[in-house]
């Protein structure tokens, strides 16, 4: 797919210096670009790869002055790394821009769906799905029974969504994701085996939410474990049964959630953060990465360490940490010395 340097201004709302028939077909970093690709130029550290780039179009700021000359048609505007973004935005919004059902795929009975829906090969989507419109699902993906999908949601290659969960509108799930899976509920029998506890809960995913890839949000024993609207979750993420993540909160990699614990609002929780079941933690919370939570946290609290106590105790204690073998020799030194 190509574009030219006046089709991107227009799209920018920017000004041509240059060719405004010069045409782009891929994108690129400054200083890797090579003829055809697209690049921008927002941060003045790397002012020098501007004359030396390869790449046929540049996006600038306006108040940005030129040194020399430039091989590169320029295209002008008011924010480059803000322009350069809308136009990532635009361009993956064609790129997704499918839509038809693919064969071989299966949809059950009682299925509706809503205009522009694209269902990839080898699809699978259980009895009485709702779909609303405009709705990307990738090839191999499979939609269990019952399952409510709102509008212009995308799942990509590979996802599962287990019968009875209901997913709001804008909603982005990643390749090797699985929704609604049962929650890891085992009761200790007196011959020491376990008997499995059947999970008949659901998954409420609501609005503007992404969780990425290889991540696993488990229905509830009984109720729903939900998402809340705008939360962002990363790859490769375990949300136990029964939990719940709050509005814009963020979770990053490898992150583990067990069951019924309550996150609240506006949360930064960095990867590899362990999560203790039947805890709650507060609005605006902030959890280094690597933590070990296995108590509830107030609101704004900052932690950090295993188990996590305050992040500013935390770094003053860390100094301490590494200064131990100096420590101890000097107490050892006293010690000889009878001090």
């Amino acid at each position: 797919m190509k574009f030219t340097a006046g089709q991107i201004a227009g799209i920018l709302d920017g000004e041509v210096f240059g060719n405004p028939d010069a045409e782009v077909y891929k994108l690129a970093k400054i200083e890797e670009g090579t003829e055809g690709s697209l690049t921008f130029l927002a941060n003045t550290k790397y002012s020098n790869y501007l004359y030396s780039t390869n790449a046929t179009i540049v996006i600038v700021n306006k108040s940005y002055e030129l040194e020399n000359e430039v091989k590169a048609t320029l295209i002008k505007v008011d924010d480059a790394y803000s322009s350069f973004s809308k136009l990532l935005e635009y361009y993956n919004q064609i790129k997704l821009m499918k839509s038809g059902i693919e064969q071989p795929s299966v949809i059950s009975d009682g299925v509706t769906y809503g205009d522009d829906l694209y269902l990839g090969s080898f699809c699978y989507i259980g009895k009485n799905v709702r779909i609303g419109n405009n709705v990307k699902i990738y090839p191999n993906s499979f939609i269990g029974d019952n399952v409510t999908i709102g509008d212009n949601c995308v799942f990509f290659a590979g996802v599962r969504v287990y019968s009875e969960s209901e997913i709001g509108n804008y909603v982005t799930i990643h390749s090797g994701t699985i929704i609604g899976s049962d929650g890891f509920g085992f009761a200790p029998q007196e011959d020491g085996s376990y008997a499995k506890i059947p999970q008949i809960g659901n998954v409420v995913i609501e609005d503007h939410v992404e969780i990425g890839s290889c991540s696993t949000v488990d229905r509830a024993t009984l109720g729903t474990t939900y998402i809340r609207r705008g939360a962002k979750l990363d790859n490769q993420i375990q949300v136990a049964h029964n939990v719940e993540i709050g509005e814009n909160t963020v979770i990053a990699a490898q992150t583990g959630i067990a069951g019924s614990t309550k996150i609240g609002k506006n949360c930064l929780i960095g990867g590899q953060v362990g999560i203790a079941g039947h805890i709650t933690i507060g609005d605006r919370v902030k959890i280094q990465a690597q933590s070990g939570i296995g108590k509830s946290l107030k609101d704004g609290e900052v932690v950090q360490g295993s188990p996590a106590f305050n992040y500013g105790d935390f770094a003053k204690s860390f100094v301490h940490f590494r200064n131990l073998p100096k420590i101890v020799n000097e107490i050892e030194e006293l010690k000889k010395n009878n001090i």
